[in-house]
């Protein structure tokens, strides 16, 4: 099988049906964890500025665990910290399963 870390150096990130965001960290540390072979400071700092800006519900509770997330709130988060690893290609599974219909459009 492939490695998180392999897949992610070929490019492709997965948000996989049922989010498995780590339930125990803030949303911040799971957004992080997205972005975990990077070494630009920078650039990272400014995609976390995009999750928050596509994604505002994160922003506003980037301090809290990720576990006391609504659905799709957890589902925010599992899209945001896949982007983080800026992918060439974003596989999605199940994607708009517990947003708000606004959201999905």
């Amino acid at each position: 099988g492939y490695g998180a870390q392999n897949i992610v150096k070929q490019g492709i990130s997965q948000v996989p049906e049922g989010r498995r965001i780590f339930a125990n960290m803030t949303v911040l540390e799971n957004l992080e964890l997205g972005a975990y072979i990077r070494k630009d400071k920078k650039g990272i700092a400014d995609d976390m500025g995009n999750v928050f800006k596509r994604f505002p519900r994160l922003a506003e509770r980037k301090s809290q665990i990720a576990g006391t997330l609504s659905g799709g709130e957890q589902q925010m988060l599992a899209m945001g910290r896949a982007l983080m690893s800026r992918p060439r290609l974003l596989l999605l599974d199940e994607p708009s399963m517990g947003l708000a219909p606004l959201l999905v459009k």
